[in-house]
Formats: structure tokens, C-alpha cells, sequence
């Protein structure tokens, strides 16, 4: 009888033994919502690069609370439909986190899904609508719309003093809601809108819209959409003769503006927070040193960063409460405080947005390289 109960317990020690294996072999699930392919694919692409990257260096090291860290990507190719429906395949995947997506529509496409899961987001989306549901589980790690829109109508009205100011949106949730926002501060410090219309992302035509515009005999033309239909509007307009200043919005911070706007890009601007190569932080230094060594190539933009720093920050989080329960992590986060991140310090709100914000104008060479002409960096 007692080499049964010996067995027995030597069998319970065994199964118990097996099941803290199992526990500590089990891997921290997280989500990359972005599209890697469509019209943004190189945004998308940078963004799910970055969190392998960090990924792979924090496995190197033993991972985090004895765990691996393993990455599920989806790809919403920049369109709300699909982003619901990787909202719904992430969730299946188990991920405590997602990062993404590039795109303001895309991320408020898939936010509420991950609200009722319990799954925590992060994006680089500057759409004021996203921080406006107030979701415990979203945390904004770039600036929103109303911070650029401060920053453009002050450097418009105040600093060049333009008279007749022509505005173009896209009817993307981004553009239309910084579109709006600039307008708004450009009226509140008494500016000139000569003319604010819209155009459809994806066409290739825009001279009727930049016709429309030329007869207005603007100073200025600020576009509020990303960089594919920038690079076009900026072409079309100077093959036009619309010898206006043409200002692109943090959206339109990407290679494939210059591809596209060719010649003409040089004497353009545009306003954003500081390019990646601008960082004077050493963890930027090393982790563009780091990201060109593993994929010869340097990071797309500076979403790319803003994401990387969301993620960042959950993986601190986690090794600081000593959970994955995101409720905890969620507590966890509102507390930071200049939590040292690639993109500059970082801290949030109780409502998700990330506090502070550094927008710059640069003015683009004619080697394609962007120079800060306002503030000044010394």
C-alpha cells in the first residue's frame, strides 16, 4: 500500500512539475495589425520589422518573466474592412497586445474589438476620434491631429504670414479630421481660407481639383493626406504653373512622397515631429543602427519608431508588474512617467493620448534629404 501511495504522489509531482514547464513555456502572444501590402505596404512592412526586431532582441536575452515573445502579423492593407477582420483573427490568435495600424481609419476600424476582448492597443494613428471612446485598452504613441493643427495654423498665419491659404483633404478619418482641425486654427487667428476641398485617395488625376485651386491664386496649399496622393498633388501642381508654397502633413513623411513629386519635391515642405535620423536620443541611435543592419535598409519613417515605442513600453510594463493581465498592464501604463523611449519620453493621459508633442517644418533638397527651417535646431 505505501508503494502505491508513493507512486501516487511521485505521479502528482510529475504532472504538477509538467504543468510549471508548460506555464513557463508558454509565449507572450503579440499582434502587429498593418498593412504590409496595398498602397501603404512600406509603412506597413516598417512597422512589422520593428516589432520583430525587438522581438528578437528581447528573446535573445531570455525574454520576458521567463516567457518568448512571439509575433502574429496581420495584414489590413490599409483598409477598414480588413482591419475588423484582423481585429477578429488576432483576437483568435490569443495576443494580449496589438501593435497598429499605421492608418487612423484602420486602427478605429479594429478599436472596438479589441475594447471588448480586453487586448490592448497601440498605434501611431493622429486621428482625434480614436482617444474620444474612451477605451481603457488604447494608448495613442503618436500626436494627435489637434497638436499638428496648433503648430500649422501658428506657422501659417504668425510666422509666414500668408494671406490666401488653400486647404485639401482626402475622405480618410485622418485627413478629414486634421483637414478640419487646421481650418478651425486658421480661422481663430483670423487666417484667409481661400479654398478647402477634398480628393479621392487612389486616383491618379488631380488637375481639376489643382484648377480649382490655381484660381484662387493661393499663397500656400496644405494637404492633409498621406504621401502617395501628396506627391501626385505636388507634380500636378507645378506642371500646372501654381506657383504656391505646397505643405504636406505628417502623413505624407515617406520615400515614395519624393518618387512621386520627382523634381518637384524639391522647394516643398513638410510638418512633423522629428525625422528618425534627427533623434538625438542614443536609443534611437542604436536601434536605426540596429534595424539597417538586420534589413539593409533604414526605417521607412517615423511611424515606424511611434510604434516600436508603443510596444516598448507594454513589454516594460509586463516585466514591471509581473503579469500579462491587461487590465494590470493598462493601470501600469497610465502611471509612466518619461519612460525613456526611441521617439523622446513617453507618458499618456487617462483618456490614451501620449503628452508633449514636437512638430518641426522641413523644407526638402534637391537630394531628396529634409532640412528643419523652423524652430531652428541648433
Amino acid at each position: 500500500m505505501n508503494k502505491v501511495f508513493r507512486l501516487f504522489f511521485a505521479l502528482l509531482f510529475c504532472l504538477a512539475l509538467s504543468g510549471t514547464q508548460a506555464d513557463a513555456s508558454e509565449t507572450i502572444k503579440i499582434g502587429v495589425q498593418a498593412p504590409t501590402t496595398g498602397q501603404y505596404a512600406n509603412e506597413g512592412q516598417g512597422i512589422d520589422q520593428g516589432v520583430r526586431l525587438i522581438a528578437e532582441q528581447v528573446n535573445a536575452k531570455g525574454g520576458i518573466l521567463g516567457r518568448q515573445i512571439e509575433i502574429f502579423t496581420c495584414d489590413d492593407e490599409g483598409t477598414a474592412m480588413k482591419a475588423a477582420i484582423c481585429a477578429k483573427d488576432l483576437v483568435n490568435k490569443d495576443v494580449i497586445a496589438v501593435i497598429g495600424s499605421y492608418t487612423s481609419t484602420c486602427a478605429e476600424a479594429a478599436q472596438a474589438t479589441y475594447y471588448r476582448e480586453g487586448i490592448l492597443q497601440t498605434t501611431d494613428g493622429t486621428s482625434d476620434a480614436l482617444t474620444e471612446h474612451g477605451y481603457w485598452t488604447f494608448f495613442r504613441n503618436s500626436f494627435p491631429n489637434s497638436a499638428e493643427a496648433t503648430y500649422t495654423a501658428n506657422y501659417f498665419i504668425n510666422v509666414k504670414k500668408y494671406k490666401k491659404i488653400a486647404i485639401v483633404s482626402d475622405f480618410s478619418s485622418y485627413s478629414t479630421g486634421l483637414g478640419d482641425s487646421v481650418i478651425g486654427e486658421i480661422k481663430k487667428l483670423g487666417g484667409n481660407i481661400v479654398y478647402q476641398g477634398k480628393i479621392k485617395a487612389g486616383e491618379q488625376n488631380y488637375t481639376p481639383v489643382l484648377t480649382n485651386i490655381k484660381s484662387t491664386h493661393p499663397d500656400v496649399i496644405y494637404f492633409s493626406g498621406y504621401y502617395n496622393e501628396a506627391g501626385l498633388l505636388r507634380s500636378q501642381q507645378m506642371q500646372l504653373g501654381v506657383m504656391a508654397d505646397f505643405y504636406g502633413s505628417n502623413a505624407c513623411d515617406n520615400p515614395d512622397y519624393i518618387k512621386l513629386a520627382g523634381k518637384y519635391a524639391e522647394g516643398s515642405y513638410l510638418i512633423n515631429v522629428p525625422s528618425p535620423e534627427l533623434l538625438p536620443y542614443d536609443l534611437a541611435i542604436n536601434f536605426l543602427k540596429d534595424y539597417k543592419a538586420k534589413y539593409k535598409m533604414d526605417p521607412p519613417s517615423i511611424w515606424t519608431l511611434l510604434n516600436i515605442d508603443g510596444m516598448r513600453a507594454i513589454l516594460h510594463a509586463i516585466e514591471e508588474t509581473g503579469t500579462t493581465d491587461t487590465k494590470k498592464l493598462a493601470e501600469y501604463l497610465h502611471t509612466l512617467k518619461d519612460y525613456p523611449g526611441i521617439t523622446g519620453p513617453i507618458e499618456w493621459a487617462p483618456d490614451g493620448n501620449r503628452v508633449g508633442s514636437a512638430h518641426q517644418t522641413y523644407e526638402y533638397q534637391a537630394d531628396g534629404s529634409k532640412k528643419v527651417i523652423y524652430p531652428i535646431v541648433k
